[in-house]
């Protein structure tokens, strides 16, 4: 070949046509080519046949994007994830709404179908007369009094959660008295307290708590 009769330029393929378009489609994603520039130079970029057609096509183009220009990768979250609560925690975390709801469940039950005196986050009291065998009272958050007649011996029932029932004069049978008349008291409930007493016990108050029951006195 002589400098009269240069060697003939190879020919390119669609790869790099398809590089070509690629930094067409970027400038004009950046706004650096218009939309009709861009449909003018992409025609002309696959109609190319030599790398010099291409180079044509890009030369006043800014050079590609590079590392410096790459976007930024954030890095992924290494920190720990949160710890979960012990299996232990997460089940009486669990549990006790259940536990608190089945006895609200069950002592309202009691309250509804207590023929002689329910209490909730309040006080009542029962007086019992001397013909009734049973009474039956509930307490929810609250407390009752129940009151025993005299010559009448108390025995006391039911279940109470949280909570108590206290009988101390009124369920004691005194030594060497005859057989006397029983009433069962059947209480029930939860988060408060049934105190049955005697009428003696009633008009000074209720039960006595810091009696010592060995002192004569």
């Amino acid at each position: 070949m002589t400098a009269q009769d240069p060697a003939p330029e190879m020919r390119i393929g669609d790869r790099e046509r398809r590089a070509c378009d690629d930094r067409l489609r970027a400038a004009l994603d950046d706004g650096v080519l218009t939309v009709v520039e861009y449909d003018e130079r992409t025609q002309q970029c696959w109609a190319a046949r030599t790398q010099r057609e291409l180079d044509a096509l890009v030369v006043d183009l800014p050079p590609p994007a590079g590392p410096a220009d790459a976007p930024t990768v954030v890095a992924a979250d290494t920190s720990p994830a949160p710890s979960r609560p012990p299996f232990g925690e997460r089940i009486g975390k669990a549990i006790v709404p259940l536990v608190l709801a089945g006895v609200a469940l069950f002592i309202g039950g009691h309250l509804v179908t207590a023929d002689d005196g329910g209490a909730v986050f309040g006080s009542r009291t029962v007086t019992v007369m001397p013909d009734d065998p049973q009474v039956e009272v509930a307490v929810l958050f609250g407390s009752t009094r129940v009151v025993v007649p005299p010559g009448v011996v108390a025995r006391t029932t039911g279940t109470m959660i949280f909570g108590s029932t206290e009988c101390a004069q009124a369920c004691a049978i005194p030594a060497g008295a005859p057989t006397l008349p029983e009433v069962v008291v059947d209480a029930t409930g939860a988060f408060g307290s049934v105190e049955v007493v005697t009428a003696a016990e009633a008009a000074q108050g209720g039960i006595d708590r810091d009696r010592d029951d060995g002192d004569d006195d």
